[in-house]
């Protein structure tokens, strides 16, 4: 029972530093979109940098995609077993009288979530490697402005996005705050940081939504 216990606190543990790992990086590919909005020049030098940058491609890609794997992973890994260790007793578990509808419902909003990085690979990353590796096009700096915008002219993408934002703000709302708590973070600061997470959760998601947003608006201005 000890070995399962420290078992099942490690996963906690993992998937936490993976969920805040993944949040950092939010942070940072939140910044770069928004520049699309602010300076397309701009965006394009960030752009063309992530996409060519060495270190960028070959060890900063592969562990962020292995922190994505790990944090999904653990997460149906853990409910799994959330679900077994009720048994039977699941089918009357008064979930609402004992959480909030979030974080019972962490597993549906990270699997819609991982449906959305699916669509979202496929619109810039596999095109980015047919680009680079498949078509082998010459180095164009000034691209990938247009290509962005290219993505959000549909209504319907651009609809996709902005609900996956919102499931993600909920995602977070709960998972970032809750990350702390994993890692055994309990102390003066930790009001303080839940407050930020909260924000973070609000904030992040409804910027990329504007993002995807004004694109698809400015489209049609012009």
């Amino acid at each position: 029972m000890s070995g399962m216990l420290k078992s099942s606190i490690l996963r906690k543990v993992v998937m936490a530093l993976s969920g805040l790992f993944l949040v950092s990086f939010l942070l940072l590919h939140f910044s770069i979109n928004l520049s699309s909005v602010i300076d397309p020049e701009l965006f394009n030098q960030w752009s063309h940098f992530m996409g060519y940058n060495p270190l960028v491609q070959y060890v900063a890609q592969p562990i962020l995609i292995a922190g994505v794997i790990v944090h999904f992973v653990m997460g149906f890994i853990l409910e799994a077993q959330n679900r077994a260790a009720r048994g039977k007793g699941y089918v009357q578990y008064k979930g609402s009288a004992n959480a909030p509808w979030v974080s019972r419902n962490m597993l549906l909003s990270g699997g819609v979530v991982l449906a959305f990085l699916a669509l979202h690979f496929y619109d810039f990353w596999v095109h980015e490697m047919t680009y680079k590796y498949v078509d082998a096009l010459p180095e164009d700096p000034a691209r990938y402005y247009e290509e962005t915008v290219a993505k959000f002219v549909p209504m319907w993408r651009t609809v996709i996005y902005m609900i996956s934002f919102f499931l993600l703000a909920l995602h977070l709302w709960h998972g970032f705050a809750s990350s702390f708590q994993s890692m055994g973070i309990n102390n003066k600061y930790t009001p303080a940081l839940v407050k930020f997470a909260k924000f973070y959760a609000i904030v992040i998601p409804g910027g990329f939504a504007f993002i995807a947003l004004y694109h698809h608006l400015n489209h049609l201005a012009h």
